[in-house]
């Protein structure tokens, strides 16, 4: 889960970790206004609508496209036995490369967090706020925001440059069902493979956001984002390895972990 902390003495704090909701401020419920953008187009001024949440930036590049049409039909259940990596205390902020740890480890791949967090793509954007809130700071779709360490403020990363790393260390088996049916991400894992999703902390909708400018874009974002990895079903549950809280085939209601997934754009990664 991903924290926030914008009191200006305190160091703020974005997170795969335990949202301080006290610590919040009231800025992150006010809306932040749409930015203008002026353009000179053959000696005339046009003022041009900038804003763009989160899911409409950067949209996930496509690795293998996840097809359709299923080869195998679908278990009625599935359990994988993916081991179980923590994030903590090494990486405070790190549960997206610590969920594609356990994926690669499941794989085959000899890996291990501390080297994904290193390969990962960052965006280097600084963090500036004014008057304790974000005003400025980098996107998540193009590489890991802020510090994943914890030593400093730390965000998330999102689908694209987790494929990108995928096909460093399964090259061309990267699959992006990033905007597929629930349905098709269920398939993947009754075929054998293990899922990294983009969730919440307690798997509910987020109720808590933040928003910044990167650029000309404006991002709006929950603050309780997380990722875990997907490896089982049945019926009534999914399954799910959670890196912050160190537990094993976490038990959750499908209805309403498919709310809070698609809460979070639908992203999904693995291999094949």
């Amino acid at each position: 889960m991903k924290n926030l902390f914008v009191l200006v003495s305190v160091l703020p704090l974005l997170g795969c970790s335990n949202l301080d909701e006290d610590s919040i401020s009231n800025q992150t419920k006010k809306s932040v206004p749409t930015a203008v953008i002026e353009r000179n187009n053959q000696g005339k001024t046009q003022k041009i609508n900038s804003t763009l949440l989160l899911n409409e930036i950067n949209r996930p590049i496509h690795a293998k496209q996840a097809k359709p049409a299923n080869v195998n039909p679908k278990k009625a259940s599935q359990m994988l036995n993916v081991p179980l990596v923590k994030q903590n205390p090494e990486l405070r902020y790190g549960c997206e490369v610590t969920s594609l740890t356990m994926v690669l480890q499941y794989a085959g791949v000899k890996t291990d967090k501390m080297e994904l967090y290193r390969l990962i793509k960052k965006d280097y954007d600084p963090l500036v706020k004014t008057n304790g809130d974000i005003k400025k700071w980098g996107n998540p779709a193009d590489g890991f925001v802020g510090d994943m360490t914890g030593k400093g403020a730390g965000y998330a990363v999102f689908d694209r440059p987790m494929v990108q790393l995928i096909h460093q260390k399964l090259p061309g088996r990267a699959v992006n069902l990033t905007n597929q049916p629930f349905e098709r991400v269920l398939q993947h894992v009754s075929d054998g493979y293990p899922v990294v999703v983009w969730t919440t902390g307690d798997y509910r909708l987020p109720d808590r956001w933040e928003s910044w400018y990167h650029g000309r874009h404006y991002i709006k974002t929950p603050l309780d984002l997380h990722a875990v990895v997907l490896v089982g079903y049945d019926t009534n549950y999914v399954y799910l390895n959670d890196p912050l809280s160190g537990r094993k085939q976490v038990r959750v209601g499908k209805n309403q972990f498919i709310s809070s997934w698609k809460a979070l754009n639908c992203r999904a990664v693995s291999y094949k």
